[in-house]
């Protein structure tokens, strides 16, 4: 909603845990509970590199960061599923403007490590660059290596060649140690440049592992989680340690595994995907079930919820929302889902919460495990495409809550209360008096109803599924409230005022009541607002939403010190951005992004974005006097709320056209079918042993892809047969994941193709993907049959899609399940076989190794800008060729879009259903996914900007893959433009080599 011009011209007129890291304690430090209180004022400052040594501690309230609570309110996002670094600084600063003060990142082995010994943290792997990044723009960082990570990411995150290698993952086997330890000390000394607790950057907390519920009661658990800890602290790893739950099993609590215990710096954390019909459970500290009731099992420790779902992830075919992909997602798991679950949270005493995701992304190449697809959006709050939805209100006013409200760092569970029909949990600050009530409604109406409060009976109405949060007794600034029926968001000084900002639905009526044993002198700044004093109390009443930002300032009466009362719904609330800087706290409202905030003399210079047409109100420190957005100064007026008012309205962003994509070229490869083909240079398939799980099949050679050192996408094999006479049919034992296929051909003639199945609700989940397929020699013609019969050598020619390695989240060593072909056998004739196995070249070193297949195209460079496909045949869409095989199209086009606009431009691709093909995206030689034309649910592909150059030529290149079965396409092929905003970060250009 814009701000509208009347809005705008009517405002003319405790016991804390002795431990703490990185200061007088240590890892050894005892444990001990010293009787001293700890401070409850404003929360810290937002970190940064400041070269000072600070101290993380905690109790079973908070964390306590140089002796001060703090509320870690987290989101998660991955550097590596947005390949486009400058892009990483868009995120975080959304984040850190919608209410999170950190970030929590997997850090994926296989991203960085393309083979042994080889750790790559350049380019857009730069795990320095995105940790300076979280520092400058003022967020902590929650930092997850592993080893293990799950993500849906290829192998859970292990590196491809690990597969090939002895030892059982996962387990305190001395082979697999040996390569985690490679591992974290090549990652360790990059994060422990950044540690918080020496003031060289805001990395606060340290996962090990993740989801770990295998060996849990065994000494090889034990041994191996001892082993990454002691590693981590030699690695000079001082800040807290944690490991994720998977669900309240109370595993992996302080002194599980080891004797370190308390005085070790240990958390106990746990996950939490709840579906939208579950009724959320009390899982903190309130809870109830002991040691598997979540943070009852750590009852020493804060409430932390490593991983707690702002979305969930959608498998293939949709099978999970029916095809309708993250748009389903988002709206089951909307902003009153995500409300409801976190204010249950919140109500249980969890202080330590990560919203899994923040923002998701995209997993481009080969970096999706099998059971997701290209996007990894999630239905998070800031979708795949950067934007900013309606489902962050929640995240944007608990985040700011929590920070700017310290009442909530520390809570007790107080007296039942029951308000008919809705769940309530009532809680209190034992230093402060605050009372604070969560107000649920787990039913499928509407339920209006009377609470009963300390300060007396509040009636409200909670909608179906939904929940609220009251408070009484908080201090406003200088006063005190009695009450409030909407949420409180932020109580702030800017200036000569203090602020309170209140938030709640579009059209709740909020009534406030603010303790005066003295009548103030009231000013209504805007219309909507209504108010009366009455038995030393002040009486508020607004309707909110209904005029965008409604104003009440209270002056005089028992404080000198002016009150500023702000009411706003969810929509206007996501327009108030307060910022904290080294001359005081500046509060914004009006644009849809504030990014940046310095102070310069009596100039407050802001940067951010505006996407619809509005004002600009700024409340900041005395001595404030003009303003500049984005560089420009903007003609400001005094108004009486004490804020600088914009005198006209920003405009809108205008936005750009996108081109329409043609001048296609195609040509097709295969050239591997062709019983002359020179595969001397391949690889000669014959190990007899393998560290598969996959067992060797007797007699014959291992074939598994992995343990010829191919590690991702397409793999082709070619068997040299004689001796074929009576040869009758052929079966090929592959195994590949879910969405896998496989084609052959015998002496160059199709044998056909063959799929695995599109999984259903009862096979999704399921590990590991693999089938035979079997092909008649009589399908083939006379001439090539009688062949067979004749003296001399054949070439059976095969080429597997393998959709990456299962993940291992059970430590049964899932992700050595064999790629590629399994086993080969023939009716009606034995003949002798040699064979030779071609995958990916060389790991790309810019783009790395995910980016490529084995495709014959990816091995000569048709993916890359530059490449001379003069001598490629023109072609138009849609097409409907029908033939077995790889066809290839390139073109490209030109962008110009404006320079202070940030442009979010997808690739769609849209054909009939029942075709069947599948299309390889190559942006610029970047793998930008993989579209599944008669599965989906994806049809759009989001080109990042950095990769994608939105002023140049962008080289664009499709490998269509076809089985054969159908006609195939492209149907359309097509630009799209998925959000726009005024404003902006300059983006530099990702190194996009030629060939």
């Amino acid at each position: 909603m814009a701000l509208s011009r009347r809005s705008f011209s009517a405002l003319a007129g405790s016991a804390a845990l002795g431990f703490a890291l990185g200061g007088s304690g240590g890892p050894g430090a005892p444990s001990a509970y010293a009787a001293r209180s700890v401070p409850t004022g404003p929360a810290p400052a937002p970190p940064g590199a400041d070269g000072r040594t600070h101290t993380i501690g905690y109790d079973h309230y908070s964390l306590l960061v140089d002796g001060r609570r703090l509320v870690v309110w987290s989101g998660e996002m991955h550097p590596f599923r947005l390949p486009s670094p400058s892009l990483w600084r868009d995120v975080l600063q959304k984040m850190r403007a919608h209410g999170y003060n950190a970030v929590s990142i997997y850090v994926s082995w296989n991203v960085h490590s393309p083979a042994p010994g080889q750790y790559d943290f350049t380019g857009v792997r730069d795990l320095g660059l995105f940790l300076r990044t979280a520092t400058e723009t003022g967020l902590y960082v929650i930092v997850r290596p592993g080893p293990y990570i799950n993500a849906e990411i290829d192998g859970g995150g292990f590196p491809g060649w690990l597969t090939a290698t002895k030892g059982t993952a996962r387990t305190a086997d001395p082979t697999y140690l040996s390569h985690v330890d490679e591992w974290f000390t090549a990652v360790n000394r990059i994060i422990r440049r950044h540690l918080f607790t020496e003031g060289r950057g805001t990395v606060l907390l340290y996962q090990i592992e993740n989801e770990y519920d295998a060996h849990v009661t065994d000494g090889t658990g034990r041994s191996y989680m001892s082993h990454l800890y002691e590693k981590v602290r030699r690695d000079g790893i001082d800040v807290p340690l944690f490991h994720n739950d998977k669900g309240r099993n109370g595993y992996w609590v302080p002194g599980a595994f080891d004797t370190h215990g308390e005085s070790g710096g240990w958390l106990y954390g746990f996950d939490g995907y709840p579906s939208p019909s579950q009724v959320p459970p009390d899982w903190g500290h309130f809870g109830v079930g002991g040691a598997k009731g979540g943070a009852t099992a750590s009852p020493r420790t804060p409430g932390f919820v490593p991983e707690f779902g702002g979305g969930w992830f959608d498998p293939w075919g949709g099978v999970e929302f029916q095809g309708k992909g993250y748009a389903e997602s988002r709206r089951t798991r909307d902003a009153a889902y995500e409300r409801r679950f976190c204010l249950t949270n919140l109500a249980n005493g969890l202080t330590l919460h990560n919203v899994y995701m923040a923002f998701g992304g995209t997993s481009w190449g080969w970096l999706p495990a099998p059971v997701v697809y290209t996007s990894y959006d999630y239905g998070a709050a800031i979708d795949e495409a950067r934007n900013v939805t309606p489902k962050a209100a929640p995240m944007h006013e608990l985040g700011h809550m929590v920070q700017r409200v310290p009442d909530f760092a520390k809570l007790d569970k107080a007296a039942s209360v029951e308000a008919a029909d809705l769940k309530v949990y009532h809680l209190t600050n034992p230093d402060t008096a605050a009372h604070v009530y969560v107000v649920r409604n787990d039913g499928d109406e509407e339920v209006t109803s009377t609470l009963p409060t300390d300060a007396g009976e509040l009636q409200l109405t909670v909608p179906a599924h939904d929940a609220r949060l009251l408070t009484t007794g908080l201090s406003l600034g200088k006063r005190r409230l009695r009450y409030c029926t909407a949420q409180p968001m932020a109580v702030l000084t800017a200036g000569r005022q203090d602020i309170a900002l209140f938030s709640g639905r579009y059209g709740d009526m909020a009534h406030l009541v603010l303790e005066c044993p003295s009548e103030p002198l009231v000013n209504r700044l805007d219309a909507e607002a209504a108010w009366v004093y009455d038995r030393n109390a002040l009486h508020v009443t607004v309707p909110l939403g209904q005029g965008g930002l409604t104003r009440v300032l209270v002056e005089h009466g028992e404080s000198e010190t002016p009150l500023l009362l702000l009411f706003a719904d969810d929509a206007t609330a996501m327009r108030l951005f307060p910022y904290d800087t080294p001359s005081g706290t500046v509060l914004v409202y009006g644009p849809a992004l504030l990014r940046d905030v310095a102070l310069d003399g009596s100039t407050v210079r802001l940067t951010g974005d505006v996407i619809q047409q509005t004002g600009l109100e700024v409340w900041g420190p005395r001595g404030m006097a003009a303003v500049e957005w984005n560089g420009r100064p903007v003609r400001m007026r005094t108004a009486m709320a004490g804020s600088l008012v914009s005198e006209a309205l920003m405009p809108g962003v205008t936005k750009p056209v996108l081109p329409a994509i043609g001048g296609w070229r195609r040509r097709s490869e295969n050239p591997e079918a062709a019983p002359g083909f020179d595969d001397s240079a391949w690889t000669v398939a014959d190990r007899t042993t393998s560290f598969s799980t996959t067992p060797v099949p007797k007699g014959q050679p291992v074939l598994f892809a992995d343990d010829y050192g191919f590690h991702y996408g397409d793999v082709w094999y070619r068997g040299h047969l004689d001796a074929t006479a009576g040869l009758e049919s052929v079966s090929l034992a592959y195994s590949t994941g879910t969405q896998g296929m496989l084609m052959a051909w015998l002496d160059g003639h199709p044998l056909g193709s063959h799929r695995m199945p599109v999984p259903d609700k009862k096979t999704v989940r399921q590990g590991s993907w693999a089938d035979t397929a079997t092909f008649s020699i009589a399908q083939l013609p006379e001439g090539v049959r009688e062949k067979l019969t004749a003296p001399g050598g054949h070439v059976l020619s095969v080429l597997v899609r393998r959709m990456q390695h299962d993940q291992d989240g059970k430590a049964l060593d899932t992700h050595k399940v064999a790629r590629g072909l399994t086993e080969v056998t023939f009716k009606g004739a034995s003949p002798k076989v040699s064979w030779r196995i071609q995958g990916e070249a060389a790991p790309d070193p810019v783009r790395g190794p995910q980016n490529n297949g084995g495709l014959y195209g990816e091995r000569e460079g048709w993916h890359l800008p530059g490449f001379a496909d003069g001598g490629w045949k023109p072609a138009g869409f849609p097409r409907a060729d029908q033939g077995q095989g790889v066809t290839w199209y390139r073109t490209s086009f030109k962008l110009s879009l404006p320079g202070d606009v940030d442009a979010s431009v997808g690739l769609v691709l849209e054909d009939d259903p029942a075709r069947a093909y599948r299309v390889q995206i190559f942006l610029n030689g970047w793998n930008m996914g993989q579209y599944i034309n008669d599965v989906g649910p994806q049809h759009t592909f989001v080109l990042p900007n950095g990769i994608l150059r939105t002023r140049g030529t962008n080289t664009l290149a499709l490998a269509v893959l076809s089985d054969g079965t159908t006609e195939s396409g492209p149907g359309q092929v097509r630009l799209t433009l998925l959000g726009s905003a005024a404003g902006g970060l300059p983006v530099t250009a990702v190194d996009s080599p030629g060939r």
